[in-house]
């Protein structure tokens, strides 16, 4: 509930103090007066935008300060709580400044705020309603809400529903895009391993096929050498030589005595290493015999490992563990087709299960419409609408998570006219009823809640604007309600009054508001009646209204 707003310095306003009560309270003046500044600064202090300038002539800069109750549980402290703000025990102090130059600077209960939060808390602190209410009931896109708010229906199920079929989806796209990278490479890697199966190469073995095909390659040279060495120390050679000094030493031993035996004995030693040599020398040779086919076989294998390896970009001993891991890319390939088939099963149930709740929650809302449709024709018939009508449509739309419903408020205010858009058919004063009326349907029992009605009496009198002010004095029954008014019907059901008036001292024009009290209220609603020149007969009439208000 709003319980006061102060006002420095903005537009034609001085100093201005209010404080406001529970229940209806109007405030009425002449037209001109400064009624509409009231709600101007009060919807600068809630961060909604209006006029550009709004400081007062001659002043620095303009201020408004707006207190609230705030009582335990009021959605405001979740606002609050969401952006780190302190809530006091009871009360929520909003104060917003305007300097000249058009900075402006908020806080709420004395944290520095940006406009965007005044916006989120007047959202949970007041509805402003009137005849180009945009930001309310005539915005379509939040009828469905305002059904579900009518019927107390609670879209839980449906949340959490969706929830779990879009984590469903997700998850099924996701394996569905690993799939179909896999298969579009399914067939290079098929190719791949069978050509790598078919080569088989193996660890270290480039570098032993590269050492064989070096040596094949000189091997005409190496082993005529060799063949030479060996020719060298053969039999025919060091060998045979060995052998005649041999045998020419033993021939001569018996006359030396013993001045041979050294000699003899180092000529054996090298006849062994001699024997030594030339069987390494043999077995080197045995090696240097090939095929020339076997050096073309070596060379082929060879290039087609280095070949295979500068193909796939890795080294060639690598080739072994590489064949593994696109093996096991097929295998994964192949195994994805059970995980596919799993999250498809996933998704299935999820829309399933989705598709139950949202129906549910269509019924719901189906009867809900026909409920407040009932509702509307009872309250249009005392606003002299009763020929007037009102529908709840529902059309499937696009799945979410509040469900597949588009909800939409139309009227026909002729009997066979086609029906359309409330804020499309309606006429201003018609408008103003319909609204009043579905705000009398909507509006539950939060009596935290403050209504604002700027001019929604606009264009109707006598009995109808009677019965527009008993619905407003109905819904302050629910909530603080301040309505702007020029109908004297409706200013005499107000539990509390005040006139805005417009004072001119000089060449300076200020605006204020002054509280009617209760002896006065005869004087001013006859004003409303009669004009400038209140006669017996308005002041009449006027205690007339006040005492069948009463």
């Amino acid at each position: 509930m709003l319980r006061s707003l102060e006002i420095r310095d903005m537009l034609i306003i001085d100093r201005l103090s209010l404080d406001f009560q529970p229940g209806l309270n109007v405030l009425t003046g002449e037209t001109g007066a400064g009624k509409s500044i009231l709600l101007d600064s009060l919807g600068f202090v809630l961060g909604w935008r209006g006029r550009a300038e709004l400081v007062r002539q001659g002043a620095d800069q303009g201020e408004v300060t707006a207190a609230f109750d705030l009582p335990p549980g009021h959605p405001a402290r979740d606002v609050l709580a969401e952006h780190d703000i302190t809530a006091e025990e009871d009360e929520l102090l909003l104060r917003r400044v305007n300097t000249r130059d058009g900075r402006k600077t908020a806080w709420v209960n004395g944290s520095r705020v940006s406009g965007e939060v005044l916006r989120a808390l007047s959202d949970k602190l007041l509805e402003l309603h009137g005849q180009h209410d945009d930001r309310g009931l005539l915005d379509v896109n939040g009828h469905r809400a305002l059904l579900d708010a009518f019927a107390g229906l609670d879209a839980g199920a449906v949340r959490s529903a969706w929830t779990r079929l879009s984590a469903a989806r997700r998850a099924l796209r996701a394996a569905e895009a690993r799939r179909e990278e896999a298969l579009a490479e399914e067939d290079f890697l098929r190719h791949a391993v069978d050509e790598l199966d078919r080569l088989d190469p193996q660890p270290g073995e480039e570098a032993e096929l590269d050492t064989r095909r070096r040596l094949m390659q000189g091997a005409e040279k190496i082993r005529d050498d060799v063949a030479k060495a060996l020719q060298a120390i053969g039999p025919q050679g060091a060998e045979g030589q060995m052998l005649d000094a041999t045998r020419w030493l033993d021939g001569a031993a018996h006359a030396a005595a013993d001045a041979l035996g050294p000699a003899m004995d180092a000529l054996n030693r090298a006849m062994v290493e001699l024997g030594e040599a030339q069987a390494g020398v043999e077995s080197c040779l045995d090696a240097l015999r090939f095929d020339p086919s076997e050096l073309e076989d070596a060379e082929e294998r060879l290039f087609a490992i280095r070949a295979i390896a500068r193909k796939h970009g890795v080294q060639p001993d690598a080739l072994p563990e590489f064949a593994a891991d696109l093996r096991a890319r097929l295998d994964l390939l192949n195994a994805s087709e059970g995980g596919l088939a799993k999250l498809t099963a996933e998704a299935e149930g999820a829309q399933a299960a989705y598709d139950t709740s949202s129906a549910a929650l269509t019924r719901a809302r189906t009867d809900a419409a026909l409920r407040l449709d009932a509702a509307m024709r009872a309250e249009l018939a005392p606003l002299k609408m009763d020929r007037a009508t009102f529908t709840t449509t529902l059309v499937p739309g696009p799945a979410g998570p509040d469900g597949a419903d588009v909800v939409a408020f139309e009227v026909a205010t002729n009997p066979g006219a086609p029906s359309g858009p409330l804020n499309k058919i309606a006429s201003g004063g018609e408008l103003s009823r319909f609204l009043l009326a579905l705000k009398v349907c909507l509006t539950g029992g939060d009596r935290s809640l403050t209504m604002i009605f700027d001019e929604i009496d606009r264009g109707v009198g006598g009995a109808t604007a009677d019965a527009v002010g008993r619905r407003l004095r109905a819904l302050a029954d629910r909530g603080q309600v301040l309505v702007v008014t020029h109908s004297p019907q409706v200013a005499a059901l107000g539990a509390h009054h005040w006139r805005v008036e417009k004072r001119v001292a000089g060449e300076v024009t200020t605006s204020t508001v002054i509280p009617v009290a209760e002896t006065d209220r005869v004087d001013e609603i006859a004003r409303m009646l009669a004009g400038d020149t209140v006669t017996d007969a308005a002041r009449g009439a006027a205690k007339a209204l006040l005492d069948a208000a009463a």
